[in-house]
This record gives structure tokens, sequence and C-alpha cells, in this order.
């Protein structure tokens, strides 16, 4: 069973990921165990101080090292008692290394995580490099805390648990398995607002099916996202997919 920990002012937010949807029913089948620690807790004064303005001037308050680091050391201990050899520390952080499916399968194979929500203007450095947290961004913006960013991070690793979907295949379809982007979906009814589902859709013909989904995937990637198809090497029927999807575009039969 996965071990989530997680450093956080406000453990509380971290109700919408534990307690509902694909997550929450992936927590009562016990394929992840989520424990929260609150610096508050070990902080050192009456008023459970956990921040203080920066050294140098500036706007905004740091995180204090003695309580984060006192959390972190709570956090990673417990792990270590559940039978986790070697805990990931990671802080969530718009200057860690970007988030990706590459990064997030590797995550769903470890034993152990533990994560660090920031506030404020961000934590003091020395905690950080005293006990060698790495960092790690979900993209190139800020949010008024980490905990968004790490229940996304966590939202990502759980999916890929075994037995966390209902269909098994559904991870290994999603976008960015592959590296490509996710083809079109269409559901019932077939006919919605004058549009009608792409007859190849309705045909039975499982092989012309996957065929489609790929060309579309190829063709969506291409379209919105051209730097992940320039980044890989097409395969000689990827080529011909993609070049079909792109004759359509031209002749507006796509």
């Amino acid at each position: 069973m996965l071990q989530f920990d997680v450093v956080t002012l406000f453990p509380e937010m971290f109700d919408a990921v534990t307690e509902h949807g694909v997550t929450g029913r992936a927590r009562e089948r016990r394929l992840y165990q989520f424990v929260a620690w609150n610096p508050r807790d070990f902080a050192v004064n009456v008023h459970r101080t956990v921040d203080d303005r920066p050294y140098g001037g500036g706007p905004g308050m740091v995180m204090m090292a003695e309580p984060v680091g006192k959390a972190l050391q709570a956090a990673r201990q417990r792990q270590l008692s559940a039978g986790v050899a070697r805990p990931r520390l990671i802080h969530l952080t718009p200057q860690g290394r970007p988030l990706d499916h590459e990064a997030v399968a590797g995550l769903a194979k470890e034993a152990g995580i533990v994560l660090l929500s920031g506030r404020y203007e961000g934590v003091d450095e020395r905690v950080l490099e005293q006990m060698s947290v790495e960092e790690i961004s979900i993209g190139d913006y800020v949010l008024s805390g980490g905990e968004l960013a790490a229940m996304v991070l966590m939202d990502c690793v759980v999916r890929q648990l075994p037995g966390a979907l209902g269909d098994a295949e559904s991870a290994s379809q999603d976008s960015f398995v592959d590296g490509l982007l996710d083809c079109p979906h269409y559901t019932r009814p077939e006919s919605y607002a004058g549009k009608t589902v792409p007859p190849v859709l309705l045909s039975g013909n499982h092989a012309a099916i996957e065929r489609w989904r790929r060309k579309q995937a190829l063709g969506r990637t291409w379209q919105r996202r051209p730097d992940l198809i320039e980044r890989r090497a097409l395969s000689a029927e990827d080529k011909i997919l993609l070049d079909e999807f792109r004759q359509e575009c031209e002749t507006g039969g796509n």
C-alpha cells in the first residue's frame, strides 16, 4: 500500500482528494494511506508561529525551518515505521522540475511519498537542503499554496495504482501515456446540436476504430501540442495516419 504523508497548514483541504471520486474510492480500498502533518503542531511558542519576515527584507513571510523540519521528520519517521525503506520527500514549487507522465509513472512505483505544501513566500531554504527535499512543479504559474499542487500530484499518481480505476485499461489510454494527446470521445445520443458521431465509431469494426483513434490522437497532438510530435520518432504507420489527418484538414473532411 502506497504511503502518502503531507505537510500542510490546511489538512482539511485534502478531503477533496481523499474522500471523493476515484482517489476517495482508492483510499477506501486501501490502495494508499494518507496522513497529514500540520507544522503548527511543531511550533515552539504558544502562538504556534510557523512563519517570519525574510532576512534581507522584502514582502511577505517565509515558513520557518524548525516547525517545517520537525513535521517532515515526523512524516518520514511514520513511513519508516510503516515499512517504507526510503520515503521520497517532495516540495511542490514552481522552481521544481515539471511534473509529466514519466515522473508520475515513476512515483506510482514508490512505497512512500512525503509532500511538502509550502505557503507565503516559500520555505526556509535550509530545511530543504538539510533533508534533501526534491522539488516538483505542476506548471509555470504561482498558486496561493502548495496544497492544490500536492493534490494534483496525488490524483495523478493514485489513478496509476492497480485497481484504482474501474476499467483496468483506462489509465493506459490516458493522454500522454504514449506521448500523445488523447483522441476525441463520444457517447449517446448519436446526434447532438446538429452534429453526429463519426460513423466509424458506430461500425463495430474494431480495427478501423483503433486506426481512427490513433489518427485523431496524432492529429490533435499535431494541432495543439506540436512540440510533442517534434520530439518523437514517428513510425511509418503513424506518419501515414498523420498525413491523412493533415489532408483531411485541408479538404475539410476532418
